[in-house]
């Protein structure tokens, strides 16, 4: 019986478990390319991170300010033109203030002369606080898109991490459903065994095939349930679904050297390098310098002024004409108008820094939070793995006293579902520590440099 056993198990197991995780592969574009052929946890945030329609989004927009930079430093800069002109025009003596004799006394229209013109014009700023305070703003402005960027980046990186450890759980699932249909299988053969040889019953045949049909239908929502999970991590690469993706983590060994528990060395590197708090950080100071340009615009400008070009009615008889100068320009009454924009900027960086105050508690509670759940579930992982045990050991004599003939096999499905409890409550734990461990580097913003 030993040998029927080993043997059925080899035909469901090869029926039922692949050597990896993959999905049968289907069209695939340029992205796909960019997805290594073996994927960590810590594989799977950096590709999210970099790939996420949202991440490219945020880079997207850090490039937009980083264009209103040049467009700021433009006004920093001298300004150079030149025109060339050439036009026909005609003149009425009354517009000079006088009329020939005998002549209409509006005037005589005289003409058409032909005038060509050309000449440069430079405008260069000598003092404009007003424009290198936009200047300094718009740089401001680009380190908050850059820090916005790295929260896309952090985020999307911590939704592929979770959608890998739900893959795994998946995967365990599966070879969990596949192990109980291979038990199942063996309870029927040796049900039939027994009662072809007219020491069992009936009633035990029916009931085994019962305990296997079910086994196999769970077997086959398990598959499901993994297939979607992958076309999850996926998705959340933001590659095609059906690409095949081989997990090299496993649900209860997956490295937690990279994360530490100790709170208040978690909480100070949270502070250091969590994302949305560096954001906060940087909305503050953009704000601080959108308040120093505003004010900047009360400070008077001056600019050197020049025009330089010739004229004349023919290309053989062009004179040289010119103007340069100083221009001097000072805001005296506006409305109130720059006062109203100050009180503007002002609000934004009051808020920015409350949601500055409230990010750094909200991290301390996260940190907190994620080790409290990580002894949790290390402590569940334990309890469940002597539940498993026990399990498996009431599963065995349970078998052996049926195959002795003192026992129905009663006593063996109860135990077989027992055993499927204790399965699943394992990898629910596991999976509980895993997603503990995400929520802890979420936590710090160390998502990205998971292993």
């Amino acid at each position: 019986m030993k040998g029927k056993f080993t043997t059925r198990m080899v035909l469901v197991s090869s029926m039922a478990i692949a050597p990896c995780i993959a999905m049968p592969s289907m069209a695939q574009d340029t992205t796909t390319a960019q997805v290594p052929s073996t994927l960590s946890i810590g594989d799977a945030a950096r590709i999210a991170a970099r790939n996420s329609a949202p991440a490219q989004g945020a880079r997207i927009r850090v490039a937009e300010a980083q264009a209103r930079v040049r467009q700021s430093r433009a006004s920093l800069l001298p300004s150079l033109n030149a025109s060339a002109s050439q036009y026909t025009r005609t003149l009425n003596t009354a517009s000079f203030g006088f009329s020939l004799p005998g002549l209409n006394p509006n005037g005589q229209i005289i003409g058409p002369f032909r005038v060509l013109d050309a000449r440069g014009s430079i405008e260069a700023p000598l003092f404009d606080f007003g424009a290198f305070a936009r200047y300094r703003a718009a740089g401001a402005a680009v380190k908050a898109s850059s820090a916005a960027a790295t929260v896309a980046s952090e985020q999307a990186g911590t939704k592929a991490a979770l959608a890998y450890v739900q893959a795994l759980r998946a995967q365990d699932d599966f070879r969990a459903r596949s192990e109980d249909s291979v038990l199942a299988a063996d309870l029927v053969n040796v049900a039939q065994a027994q009662l072809d040889a007219g020491t069992g019953i009936a009633l035990d045949v029916t009931r085994a095939q019962a305990q296997l049909a079910s086994t196999r239908a769970g077997l086959i929502n398990s598959r499901a349930a993994r297939d979607r999970t992958l076309i999850a991590l996926a998705r959340s690469l933001n590659i095609p679904a059906h690409t095949p993706l081989v997990l090299t983590d496993s649900l209860g060994g997956m490295d937690t050297s990279a994360v530490t528990t100790d709170e208040a060395a978690a909480t100070a590197r949270a502070l250091q390098h969590r994302p949305d708090l560096l954001q906060a950080q940087a909305r503050i100071a953009a704000a601080q310098q959108a308040v120093s340009a505003v004010r900047a615009e009360y400070l008077p400008t001056v600019s050197l002024v020049g025009d330089d070009g010739i004229n004349g009615l023919s290309v053989h008889h062009m004179l040289n004409t010119y103007e340069y100068g100083v221009q001097v320009s000072v805001p005296i009454l506006d409305g109130f108008r720059r006062s109203g924009r100050i009180q503007e900027q002002q609000g934004l960086v009051q808020e920015a820094q409350v949601e500055q105050h409230d990010i750094q508690q909200q991290a301390a509670a996260d940190v907190s939070t994620a080790i409290l759940d990580l002894h949790s579930a290390e402590q569940q992982v334990q309890a469940t793995r002597e539940q498993l045990r026990l399990a498996e050991q009431e599963v065995s004599q349970a078998r052996e006293r049926f195959r002795a003939g003192v026992a129905g096999n009663a006593d063996v499905i109860t135990a077989l579902l027992q055993l499927t409890t204790a399965r699943t409550a394992v990898i629910d734990a596991q999976t509980n520590f895993q997603t503990a461990r995400v929520a802890l580097a979420r936590a710090q913003g160390v998502v990205t440099t998971l292993p």
